[in-house]
């Protein structure tokens, strides 16, 4: 395949009119539903004002240095390929918006919710970008990428490709630094079983995805392996979540809030009483939030765990720069029926520790590569099937630890969001930057109409993890007992 990170040359572009698009690219291109955009929505918040001049100029000299991003998809029966823009129009992609009003946060919350609503025009590349003037004393980009150029932790790095380590950049190479971490690169070593994957994917899909019923698929995965079969036979044998409040009929509309962000010390302090990661003590956090909401929204959810798709990356960070999907999926409990703040937790890390040990985001890896050819009344069935599975999808990205800019501006504050799927109506986003970790929510309307109240909520359930924490006997870990005494006064 042609290299899509290097910006070609004028006479390369003449010959080079299309290429063929990858199966795992061709599956999420091939998903997009009314009721859920296959976009990447990004919002980065800015200390100074930003001019549109020059914006411009960094996304033509960054961002269309991927020559991917001057193609448009074109999908055929034959097969989805990528194509030459001819009549590309970078005034298109990159427009100047303004904020009713005081321009404040709620405001920006709102711009960014109908945006994340509204498809991108499938007659131009499927990316744009929207500077938004005067807010809060600087300025506010939002970005829309579609899913099918690349997995949502490619694009975030996408994105911070664009930015500088300092206000005026010169040819350093501290950026990569500033961002690109090791983790991850134990799990890109699965990648070569992916062909396997797929081939077994796509026999299970080739049946409609009805095989999944029939005692004989058993027979048939264990002559495949026992260590594939099982982690296949698990996804596909998985009972459909719970009815709760955030499963329903959806509709065209989204919205998004975000949270004030927390102190990543605090949270790492967290971590290390309780004897688990950042990352567990985040979604315990996102599930705290939930359940305080589904309560208060009279649902009842006692004794109930819901599930996340979570995407795993499935090359080392150090690639993540070169477009296209590669990562899996896993299905993380929230339990949102438990009381117990570290008990939720407890279950919380037990759940990723179980997934760190199992091949679950490489079977889901090769079930999408095989669901990209096949026809498109079975990958509404197996779409369907698989996201009923799960009320969430939860995407946590480590970010830079240290101040950014971009076009001479203070990168103050960043989220985004990654679609949902099939009947999938929740995302939760966890994003850490220079110290800090930001938290936002996309909902469907018709479920979550005031995502605020819910983000709103994240920041009490970790002062409730934290204070725990603090109050704990510091000469060992923090269990769901201790917590329980101290939850009583004892």
């Amino acid at each position: 395949m042609p290299n899509q990170n290097a910006k070609p040359t004028s006479r390369k572009r003449a010959t080079r009119k299309k290429e063929a698009m990858s199966r795992v690219d061709t599956a999420w291109l091939r998903m997009e539903r009314a009721t859920n955009p296959m976009m990447i929505t990004g919002v980065l918040m800015f200390a100074e004002p930003m001019s549109l001049e020059r914006l411009r100029g960094v996304i033509e000299k960054r961002f269309l240095d991927y020559s991917r991003f001057r193609q448009k998809a074109v999908d055929t029966a034959a097969g989805a390929y990528w194509q030459d823009d001819e009549h590309f129009d970078l005034d298109w992609h990159v427009q100047l918006a303004a904020l009713p009003g005081r321009g404040d946060k709620k405001s920006l919350e709102r711009f960014v919710s109908q945006l994340a609503s509204s498809p991108l025009d499938k007659s131009r590349p499927l990316w744009q970008f929207h500077l938004v003037e005067k807010y809060e004393g600087g300025s506010a980009l939002v970005a829309r990428i579609h899913h099918s150029y690349a997995d949502g932790i490619a694009l975030v790095q996408v994105l911070l490709s664009l930015t500088d380590t300092k206000r005026e950049p010169d040819k350093d190479s501290d950026l990569a630094k500033a961002w690109l971490k090791q983790d991850g690169a134990d799990v890109a070593r699965r990648v070569g079983a992916v062909e396997r994957y797929t081939k077994l994917g796509g026999r299970v899909i080739e049946k409609g995805m009805e095989m999944y019923r029939d005692p004989t698929l058993a027979a048939m995965l264990a002559k495949e392996g026992g260590e594939i079969a099982r982690e296949l036979l698990y996804a596909l044998a998985l009972p459909d979540d719970p009815p709760s409040m955030l499963r329903g009929k959806l509709g065209v509309s989204k919205r998004v809030a975000w949270a004030p962000p927390l102190d990543l010390e605090e949270v790492k302090a967290v971590g290390r009483a309780c004897d688990c990661t950042v990352n567990d003590v985040l979604m315990a956090a996102a599930a705290g939030a939930l359940r305080d909401y589904m309560l208060e929204r009279g649902d009842d959810i006692d004794g109930m765990t819901l599930r996340a798709t979570v995407p795993v990356n499935l090359r080392p960070l150090e690639h993540a720069r070169k477009l296209g999907n590669h990562f899996g999926l896993v299905f993380l409990d929230l339990p949102v029926g438990e009381g117990n703040p570290i008990r939720r937790l407890e279950h919380v890390a037990e759940c990723m520790n179980q997934l760190k040990n199992s091949r679950q985001a490489i079977v889901a890896f090769g079930l999408l590569a095989a669901l990209g050819m096949a026809p498109a009344a079975v990958q509404g069935v197996a779409l369907e099937l698989f996201s009923r599975k799960a009320s969430a999808v939860a995407t946590n990205v480590p970010g830079p630890q240290q101040p950014l800019y971009m076009a001479g501006c203070t990168l103050r504050e960043m989220m985004f969001w990654v679609p949902q799927t099939g009947s999938i109506g929740i995302g939760i986003s966890i994003l850490s930057y220079n110290g800090r970790v930001h938290f936002g929510l996309i909902a469907d309307a018709k479920l979550i109409p005031d995502p605020d109240a819910v983000i709103r909520r994240f920041g009490g359930e970790f002062e409730k993890l934290l204070y725990l924490a603090l109050m704990g006997d510091w000469d060992r870990s923090l269990d769901s007992v201790a917590a329980a005494a101290l939850l009583e006064g004892g």
